[in-house]
């Protein structure tokens, strides 16, 4: 292999080209540059959406024929082009029941190249059911992986049975900091010129709640988010950051504090540092999520969190000194984990945030640990 690896990437859940915003293409997004910054090429393989939501067994097989067929097409492109022109790596990000690598697997075998995968989970209680076919062929695709990437520490215990445990790399979720926000956004400024815009009163204690509103676990944890805010006893008001088809459902949820709201929409990256370090808080109730990219981001932003303990947000945030964590879907302790946040001096927790995400959650280091894994495949 060359020193600096050609990699095949592909994400079967969501591009990173997608034109729809999500953590998913974020995180899909930073990999591919914390790929090219380890000194590998990437390119771009398919732009498959694999995602099955239904238990349709005909939908299954359709989507494999698929992603078979994509396959084929690849093999034929790749073996016409001359050796030093091929990938030498396959690299899949996301990998699970709903969203299966129909692609990858069949490539790397026929190139005889390495197959990793980041992002992987294993479900057991779906062997047997409607997703049956689609999980047999995750289980299979993550059994022929030469390494797995978790993101997630949860994932580790699930994948033990599967994969040995040499090929299960640990990956901490990280941020390009110096791209995102490469100082911490001036908190003062930011506040003066939101309360402007939005009619906010610079007074009282800000919380962010930055996600897209989509049916499901986002709407879920408005829901949560709803539920809680009505029991904050300290003065507040809410800034609302996201759009989607789940808009209405969202501000019903939200109707018992619909008077502490300023609804900012549907905001450009860019423009989120500015949000993240004028708020007080990030409150975020983080249902199901597999660790939450805008609770690295607030903190990047020097924005302490109040969140729920979920999947792999316990590995991002740390309790009481970059923010509090609550029980998964507690409302009531969320609350008073709010209030209790609300009755702190914030600043030494706005400094830990940050210097949080810049030691543990950059991209220089997944960088580094990218390569490392490749250097490895390299020499055996």
């Amino acid at each position: 292999m060359a020193r600096h690896p050609r990699i095949a990437f592909y994400a079967p859940l969501k591009s990173p080209d997608h034109p729809d915003a999500s953590g998913d293409r974020t995180v899909a997004r930073l990999l591919v540059k914390a790929l090219k910054r380890s000194g590998a090429e990437v390119t771009l393989a398919s732009r498959l959406r694999a995602r099955v939501g239904e238990g349709d067994a005909a939908a299954q097989r359709r989507m494999a024929a698929r992603g078979h067929a994509i396959a084929d097409r690849l093999i034929a492109k790749y073996r016409r082009q001359p050796a030093r022109e091929r990938p030498q790596v396959w690299f899949t990000y996301h990998l699970y029941y709903k969203a299966v690598d129909w692609v990858g697997p069949r490539v790397a075998r026929a190139l005889g190249i390495p197959y990793l995968v980041a992002e992987a989970s294993h479900a057991p209680k779906r062997a047997g059911g409607p997703y049956a076919f689609s999980h047999a062929a995750a289980e299979a695709a993550i059994r022929g992986a030469d390494a797995i990437f978790c993101l997630n520490p949860g994932d580790r215990a699930c994948l033990a049975g599967l994969v040995a445990k040499k090929r299960l790399v640990d990956l901490p979720p990280f941020l390009d900091v110096q791209a995102f926000a490469p100082h911490r956004p001036d908190r003062d400024l930011g506040r003066l010129k939101l309360a402007t815009r939005y009619r906010l009163d610079p007074d009282l204690p800000w919380l962010a709640a930055i996600a897209m509103m989509r049916p499901g676990d986002k709407l879920a944890s408005y829901r949560v988010l709803g539920e809680a805010l009505r029991h904050v006893r300290r003065p507040y008001q809410l800034l609302v950051v996201g759009d989607g088809a789940a808009r209405a459902e969202v501000e019903q949820a939200l109707s018992a504090v619909k008077g502490r709201i300023a609804w900012l929409g549907l905001r450009a990256a860019q423009e989120l540092p500015e949000i993240y370090a004028a708020a007080d808080l990030m409150v975020w109730p983080a249902v199901n999520e597999a660790f939450g990219m805008a609770l690295l981001e607030a903190q990047a932003c020097g924005c302490p969190v109040v969140a729920g303990a979920s999947g792999g947000v316990p590995a991002i945030v740390a309790d009481g000194e970059t923010g509090w964590l609550s029980a998964p879907g507690d409302a009531a302790a969320l609350a008073a984990d709010i209030d209790f946040a609300l009755e702190r001096d914030l600043a030494p927790y706005r400094l830990a945030a940050r210097a949080h995400v810049l030691k543990h959650h950059d991209i220089d280091a997944a960088a580094a640990r990218l390569g490392c894994v490749l250097a490895k495949l390299a020499a055996s």
